[in-house]
């Protein structure tokens, strides 16, 4: 008796770790809308909520979504506490010594300035930006100083209480800011990146080609330009 409950349980042991191993988690950072956002039932939502699921059923994938903060969730990819980013991130060629991205599922977003006053001189302005983004790269290589914050949240908040006299971020984010408070307008634009991807570690290039080959089965059907006209993300594929 002893030896059958031991080997149910061992049988059990085998196929939980097998089941975990069959789910694909999704990393994204929850606090980027309309990227991504937890939404008033405590669950991931917006663009890339409905892209990740989409592309998981194309790809026969059983995906659970995980929430990381945005400065350390290149790191918790390659120590495996998820499989992929989901999280606006944007290519670039620094990100890809690092790891692997598919294939784009947005065009560039156009990146903006916002604040408080037209006349500001961005080249020599107080920029606030997102820690580890392409957006904090670029006011660094402008010469402006850089004000770097942990959330999106905290970068706007820097511009409303005059710490910062602008913030440079996505204008799918920043825009839905400009329109609610009336302080506060785009004062500039500028293009950065390559496009807005997910991310594996080098070692799955597997999952990369799957998850590519999904991408561009939604391009093709034109599913993939109805999300982003939906959730105002920016250019479409032709």
């Amino acid at each position: 008796m002893k030896n059958l409950i031991l080997t149910t349980a061992i049988a059990s042991l085998v196929s939980t770790m097998a089941m975990a191993q069959d789910v694909t988690r999704l990393g994204t950072e929850g606090a980027y809308p309309p990227w991504n956002f937890i939404n008033d039932a405590g669950e991931v939502d917006g663009f890339e909520r409905e892209v990740g699921d989409e592309l998981c059923a194309r790809a026969e994938l059983t995906c659970e979504w995980v929430t990381n903060e945005w400065d350390s969730i290149i790191p918790n990819l390659v120590s495996g506490n998820y499989d992929v980013i989901i999280a606006g991130m944007s290519i670039t060629e620094e990100r890809e010594e690092v790891i692997d991205f598919s294939e784009n599922y947005s065009q560039p977003d156009p990146s903006s300035f916002l604040g408080a006053s037209a006349d500001i001189d961005l080249a020599s302005a107080v920029i606030a930006a997102q820690t580890g983004t392409i957006q904090a790269a670029h006011v660094a290589e402008m010469g402006a100083t850089l004000l770097e914050f942990a959330t999106p949240e905290e970068t706007v908040a820097a511009v409303k209480n005059g710490e910062a006299d602008a913030v440079l971020a996505d204008a799918s984010f920043l825009q839905p800011v400009a329109d609610s408070e009336a302080d506060l307008s785009i004062i500039g634009e500028v293009l950065l990146g390559g496009g807005v991807a997910a991310g594996v570690r080098k070692s799955d290039t597997d999952l990369r080609d799957t998850l590519t080959a999904a991408v561009q089965s939604m391009k093709a059907d034109g599913s993939l330009n109805a999300l982003i006209e939906k959730w105002e993300i920016g250019a479409t594929f032709e």
